[in-house]
């Protein structure tokens, strides 16, 4: 039998995950300040240690790094409701076995305290703090949650790491984030589009070229490998990649040598690799348009950037970001209103991020007034003004004659005290399914939409009889 510790300031979270582990058959102590926490370790460790990162008296993550440093084979999952980067990275270089952002499934906890008991210990920790790190990557949603995870996985080690996702998601904003939390941060970040440069000039870009290589080669230059030698560099559209040059690469990535074009002298490549592509790599490979041991090579760790319109949740909060940014550098500044809000979520977004940051920076020079509201919006994307007031117009004369129905059917339920369970039971059917909708029938997605832990969504869903549709 396994003790598990379970520090948090939230009563109902620590019950929850009491009562589940408990059931698994794990003793379960539970603490709810780090005072309290001193208190149990004094009496010896437990087999697991589940944390909160911000408690009543002190931050959670900095007392794990003396928890870790006093009981090192201690694995310790962290939790967290500041679901940022900037969480994620310092979880994993404190070596915290797991980083759960809340909401989170008691599924996964479970998963993850059976993967903790079976390590035996933590994983190992890069050496350095990211409290005073810029990260460029902004996002709260599930989607942006799993791209912090494996980023702050890959920060402490040089494994090559395949970025894909749309135009304007920000691939090239995850691959300067490796750079800048990593060990080579203090060297040179090269970036390369592959896609903007012409195929008989690929070789020299990369390798460099000696003076009288080719046709214009008045004098030796440097390739991208050469000048990002010692740091990262950024192999951006790498599906645009001629076949031939893939080749040569492909023995580069293989050897870590190359020589310039026009040149006999070996060079070693000391870098680390980050490519990003738009196009599914893997069915250009059985199409014959991109080499499998090339792909292989370059997807040791992939990362899959979801689109905007797949991370809803946070356009509110990249908008403010955006239109901060265009005033601390000299535009005026602009606020959005709650319509405005509805409305920019609501939009499809087909050039993601990008084109939202670029909807900011317009409307930061071009808004007349410093809040932003739907008409001005709309008119900026070309998009008809949502009718006004829809909560008032639609949701209220819905409740009404709900409410008329069941007066109706059953007059008691005016005075017997049951109406307020049977117009919720009402209209939690429609809400429920409407978020499965939203999210692809995922339940795990919806569930942290509504502020459900999945396995109570998943108790509603049976009780109401609500069969979820494949997505």
């Amino acid at each position: 039998m396994s003790t598990i510790l379970v520090v948090d300031d939230d009563a109902a979270i620590r019950t929850v995950v009491a009562q589940a582990l408990r059931r698994s058959g794990h003793t379960v102590l539970t603490a709810d300040s780090l005072t309290q926490l001193d208190r149990v370790l004094a009496t010896g460790a437990p087999d697991v240690l589940i944390s909160d990162v911000v408690l009543p008296d002190g931050d959670g993550i900095n007392r794990m790094r003396e928890v870790a440093d006093r009981f090192p084979q201690l694995p310790i999952i962290i939790l967290s409701a500041q679901n940022t980067l900037t969480t994620a990275v310092r979880a994993a270089e404190l070596g915290a076995y797991d980083y759960l952002p809340k909401p989170f499934d008691l599924d996964v906890l479970a998963r993850a305290v059976t993967g903790a008991l079976a390590r035996g210990g933590q994983v190992a920790a890069p050496d350095r703090p990211a409290e005073d790190a810029a990260l460029p990557l902004i996002g709260r949603s599930p989607a942006m949650q799993d791209v912090y995870r494996v980023i702050a996985r890959v920060v402490s080690n040089d494994l090559t790491v395949l970025v894909s996702g749309e135009s304007g998601t920000g691939k090239e904003l995850v691959a300067r984030a490796i750079h800048d939390l990593g060990a080579r941060r203090a060297a040179p970040f090269v970036a390369i589009n592959m896609a903007a440069i012409p195929r008989d000039l690929i070789e020299a870009e990369l390798f460099g070229h000696e003076r009288g290589a080719f046709t214009g080669a008045a004098a030796r230059s440097a390739g991208r490998f050469e000048q990002a030698n010692g740091g990262t560099l950024f192999l951006d559209e790498i599906g645009d990649m001629p076949i031939e040059a893939q080749t040569r690469l492909l023995r580069v990535l293989q050897t870590g040598e190359f020589t310039t074009v026009g040149g006999a002298r070996t060079i070693r490549a000391d870098v680390r690799i980050v490519a990003a592509t738009n196009r599914d790599l893997a069915a250009q490979v059985r199409t014959g348009l991109f080499r499998e041991d090339l792909f292989y090579r370059l997807n040791v760790v992939p990362v899959a950037l979801p689109a905007l319109r797949e991370r809803r949740q946070d356009v509110a909060l990249l908008a403010q970001y955006f239109l901060g940014q265009a005033a601390d550098q000299g535009l005026p500044r602009r606020r959005l209103a709650a319509d405005a809000v509805a409305v920019l979520e609501a939009h499809a977004w087909p050039g993601n991020v990008r084109e939202l940051e670029n909807l900011m920076r317009r409307l930061a020079v071009l808004a007349r007034d410093e809040v932003i509201d739907a008409e001005v919006i709309c008119a900026m994307l070309g998009t008809p003004q949502p009718a006004a007031a829809a909560v008032d117009t639609d949701i209220a004369p819905a409740i009404r004659a709900l409410i008329d129905r069941i007066a109706h059917e059953r007059p008691e339920a005016l005075e017997d005290g049951t109406l307020y369970d049977r117009v919720i039971a009402e209209v939690e059917r429609p809400l429920i399914e409407a978020m499965l909708a939203r999210h692809g029938q995922n339940q795990l997605r919806a569930a942290r939409a509504m502020g459900l832990n999945r396995n109570t969504l998943r108790k509603r869903l049976d009780a109401l009889g609500i069969e979820p549709r494949k997505s």
